[in-house]
């Protein structure tokens, strides 16, 4: 998916041979689960970074690294119009907007929601986007309060988000888990459960020369593991995640080493998918391609964030379609990710509770 599920459909039905693919989609359950993913198989994303300003300033900002911090914004609609158009025309058919705060420049993000209508805004959650904009709404959460006020320099952060976003059906809140966090992830989720918010896990991780205190180490991705399995067990209804989905971003291994990076920055071809479609545009509409991936200037081998997951994951089907419990863990993970980026997607039960290696490797 991401813009390589229908070459990865393919490349499983020649991998696993058609029988044994007829044989996992037998079950009438699965064979319903894997319709309703495969719907989605049009997507395909680009980024873009609406600003390069922003209204906090947060430890391990992946933003301010790099050299897209530098550029000066286009804050010209018609010069946004005109990008959009060929973007549309090019066949991106799903728009993630970032970079600094994209809810400063709501006119800008009016632009991208007319001319493509499916999209995610990642944003801190402090400003209202407008309810014309028509995208899902990602909202960062790196902890409570205490925490946010310590790294990311703003008081009261969650009530505030919860206030701007707590009956919003285009929002989901995305808790990131750091070294330090995970203590407290309950009464995160707790609070959004009372607030009737959903909620999704993120890893930290770390940008090109970062060793601060977020960077996960060993025990701490153990440890983020088992906190993520026990919320999803305690609160299905309010946590958007799978097991699996804990088991691919928790690994000791990064996402690359785990399953091959498809983004440009780390994939060489651009014979299909994201290697020939994908750009991340920054705020004065450039790209490189040499840079381009869904979170520039990430320490690649440290990668394990949840939007690098989305694409780097649902595309190795032909990986996962080798076995029943292989294939069911990738349909859970896709199903998480269609609930998580797309609006009004509704998630089906998941197929597995218990942890599954990914394939060729070890859990852990």
């Amino acid at each position: 998916m991401r813009g390589q599920a229908s070459a990865a459909q393919r490349t499983a039905e020649t991998v696993a041979g058609p029988a044994i693919f007829g044989e996992l989609l037998g079950d009438p359950a699965v064979r319903e689960r894997w319709e309703r993913v495969r719907r989605w198989f049009f997507l395909r994303e680009s980024t873009y970074d609406m600003t390069r300003r922003c209204n906090i300033r947060c430890e391990g900002c992946y933003f301010y690294h790099g050299d897209k911090q530098n550029v000066e914004d286009c804050t010209d609609p018609e010069a946004w119009h005109t990008l959009m158009r060929a973007e549309k025309a090019r066949g991106i058919t799903f728009a993630v907007l970032a970079g600094a705060e994209p809810a400063l420049v709501p006119e800008l993000l009016r632009v991208c929601g007319e001319h493509i209508p499916l999209g995610a805004i990642a944003t801190n959650g402090l400003r209202r986007i407008p309810e014309d904009v028509p995208y899902r709404i990602h909202i960062s959460v790196w902890g409570n309060d205490a925490t946010s006020e310590r790294y990311r320099s703003a008081k009261r952060m969650l009530d505030r988000q919860c206030e701007q976003y707590a009956d919003d059906d285009r929002a989901v809140f995305v808790y990131t888990f750091t070294r330090e966090n995970c203590a407290e992830s309950r009464e995160v989720v707790e609070q959004l459960a009372r607030r009737r918010c959903k909620v999704t896990f993120n890893v930290f991780s770390s940008p090109v020369g970062y060793s601060g205190p977020c960077r996960h180490d060993a025990a701490s991705l153990l440890e983020t593991r088992r906190t993520m399995l026990e919320l999803l067990d305690a609160y299905p209804e309010t946590v958007l995640f799978s097991a699996y989905s804990a088991v691919a971003h928790t690994h000791s291994l990064g996402l690359h080493e785990l399953f091959g990076c498809s983004y440009p920055r780390m994939n060489p071809s651009t014979a299909l998918g994201l290697g020939r479609s994908f750009r991340q545009y920054r705020a004065n509409l450039a790209f490189d391609r040499g840079a381009a991936c869904c979170v520039p200037d990430t320490d690649c081998p440290d990668c394990r964030h949840y939007a690098a997951g989305s694409a780097v994951v649902t595309a190795r089907l032909h990986r996962h379609a080798a076995n029943a419990n292989t294939f069911w863990a990738w349909l859970d993970y896709v199903n998480v990710y269609l609930a998580v980026w797309v609006r009004g997607y509704e998630p089906f039960s998941p197929l597995l509770s218990e942890p599954t290696a990914p394939p060729g490797r070890g859990l852990f």
